[in-house]
């Protein structure tokens, strides 16, 4: 299983929401290169950055932090948050960027995901953030009818490479990640599900490990990594062990 450390930008900082909510922002580092150099050195694989003030605004808002990131780090990069067409896939992976991960697109234009996955296979990822089991959009401002599940059908067969499934009531709380939720979603596809929201502890990392023969190859941690509650040496040691 691979942990993914997650970098979120707002106002060009590295940031922690509680619940999504932009408003109860916890600002944990004000350069985002030397957070990405961090987490490399510890030892982490990939990195997980979302630009929350463009999934807001439906473009990018923090640009030069992410250029910042590409440039610091050697690692690949998976990034979201207002990639909404073409143009800004086909930039984001020629910046650097090694997966592009599709969330409101996902949603309100399927055949941007569809024909992104034919023109760059292997570096499509398609995020689906819920409320209640509703997919949310726009930043999670927005929630719709539509379920997670439902969604992610949608993309079983077109080379989508991992669900990012993010459970917005647990995100930034600490309240644990809802693995039930996301082994029953992880049960019902062919595509990898990352599990993102909520974990608090290694505990947490242990029992998602428990569900890699459901389909779940990774974790998203945030607030836990930033403030000490799981140790970086530890949650890598935990799920480099065998199954």
């Amino acid at each position: 299983m691979i942990v993914f450390p997650a970098i979120d930008l707002k106002g060009g900082q590295c940031v922690r929401l509680l619940r999504g909510d932009m408003r109860a922002a916890t600002v944990f580092n004000d350069d985002p290169a030397a957070q990405a150099r961090l987490f490399e050195a510890q030892g982490f694989r990939w990195l997980h950055v979302v630009d929350l003030d463009g999934a807001v605004a439906g473009k990018a808002g923090n640009a030069p932090a992410v250029d910042s990131i590409l440039r610091a780090v050697a690692i690949p990069v998976q990034l979201g948050g207002g990639i909404r067409d073409a143009a800004a896939i086909e930039r984001w992976l020629e910046r650097g960027v090694r997966r592009v991960i599709l969330g409101t697109a996902a949603l309100t234009n399927p055949e941007l995901v569809r024909g992104a996955c034919r023109a760059y296979p292997g570096f499509i990822a398609v995020g689906i953030d819920a409320r209640g089991g509703k997919v949310a959009v726009e930043g999670w401002a927005k929630t719709s009818e539509v379920s997670a599940l439902e969604l992610a059908l949608k993309f079983e067969d077109v080379g989508v490479t991992a669900i990012i499934y993010t459970d917005i009531e647990r995100d930034g709380a600490l309240a644990g990640v809802n693995v039930e939720a996301t082994a029953a979603l992880a049960q019902r596809l062919e595509t990898p599900v990352i599990a993102s929201g909520g974990v608090a502890s290694l505990d947490d990392i242990r029992v998602l490990r428990r569900h890699e023969s459901d389909g779940i190859e990774g974790v998203i941690c945030g607030r836990a990594l930033y403030d000490g509650r799981i140790d970086p040496k530890a949650a890598l040691a935990l799920t480099a062990e065998a199954a």
